[in-house]
């Protein structure tokens, strides 16, 4: 097992995390749409959806995969951005009645009940469209053309039928169904993990400094992350309250689906959690102190309470 007893840094993880989720709200409010300038109530749902909370560790990890490599900092908030939107559009349609049917996200009511079905499915077709505008425009003139392509196919697959797309198919027609926990990682390594991992990869990929090995390490980091975000998800829908989830508690054993605690039990899921945060620690070996907030957020998503 991997000795995690040098992961203290100069800042907490809650700091860090404060640090960041400032920067990203602020870049947020920044390339988001202003209200109202359609006529109509699409800006305002686009705005609720991806303003309202959230814990932002996907542009968490793009600053400081960023960080670590010294990319300059105005360069990563269009990525940040980008992915967050990204995240926020694959919400509100997961929300969806026809998808996970929930009513609330964030302690508050979703997208569909505040502005309606057929407005909340138009905000995410515009929040993911603006995923890819962010991306693109951000970095004109301060990358090189090719990297921005590059960022571009990378963020579009893991957005679709190679990640999280796909991801969500499964986990809708796995519903009632037994998995195997090979298929049910296979299944939350495109669901969560891609855009996770993605995160970490366009954090580098905004440096000259990251080398292919490198990239190859931190995306191995970004989907062992991924992958115990979601078991540890998973753990809190058995043994957190809706208050403290801020989305209801028992989603996914109400509605018959796979997770890792219906295959390996708490105690098995709790181990599998670390032995993914493990690999993912692993994945940053012989990587020197500036890595550290990496390896804090490693250890911060196994251990949160939402």
């Amino acid at each position: 097992m991997t000795d995690t007893s040098s992961l203290s840094c100069k800042e907490s993880i809650e700091t860090i995390l404060k640090k960041y989720q400032n920067q990203a709200d602020r870049a947020l409010e920044k390339y988001l749409p202003q209200p109202d300038q359609t006529g109509t109530t699409l800006e305002a749902a686009m705005r609720y959806s991806a303003l309202n909370g959230g814990k932002r560790v996907r542009p968490t990890l793009v600053y400081a995969t960023g960080r670590a490599l010294n990319a300059p900092a105005t360069i990563l908030d269009g990525p940040a951005c980008a992915i967050e939107f990204m995240h926020a559009y694959s919400l509100v349609h997961d929300d969806l009645p026809s998808m996970d049917d929930d009513d609330l996200r964030r302690g508050n009511p979703t997208c569909h009940i505040k502005y309606g079905e057929a407005m909340a499915i138009l905000a995410g077709d515009a929040l993911q469209a603006l995923a890819f505008t962010t991306l693109a425009v951000s970095l004109r003139n301060k990358l090189p053309a090719d990297t921005i392509i590059a960022m571009i196919d990378e963020l579009g697959t893991a957005s679709g039928v190679r990640g999280m797309a796909a991801g969500q198919a499964i986990d809708l027609q796995a519903v009632g169904a037994v998995l195997c926990l090979q298929d049910l990682e296979k299944m939350h390594n495109r669901k969560t993990g891609a855009l996770i991992s993605t995160s970490v990869v366009l954090g580098a990929m905004c440096s000259d400094k990251a080398d292919d090995a490198l990239t190859t390490n931190l995306r191995v980091y970004g989907e062992a992350v991924g992958l115990s975000f979601q078991i540890a998800d998973d753990i809190l829908d058995v043994v957190a309250d809706t208050s403290v989830l801020g989305k209801p508690q028992g989603a996914d054993i109400a509605m018959n689906k796979p997770t890792f605690p219906s295959i390996l039990g708490l105690d098995g899921a709790r181990q599998h959690a670390l032995d993914q945060r493990d690999r993912a620690l692993d994945a940053l070996s012989g990587q020197g102190p500036e890595f550290d907030e990496l390896r804090q957020l490693a250890q911060y998503v196994i251990n949160r309470s939402n």
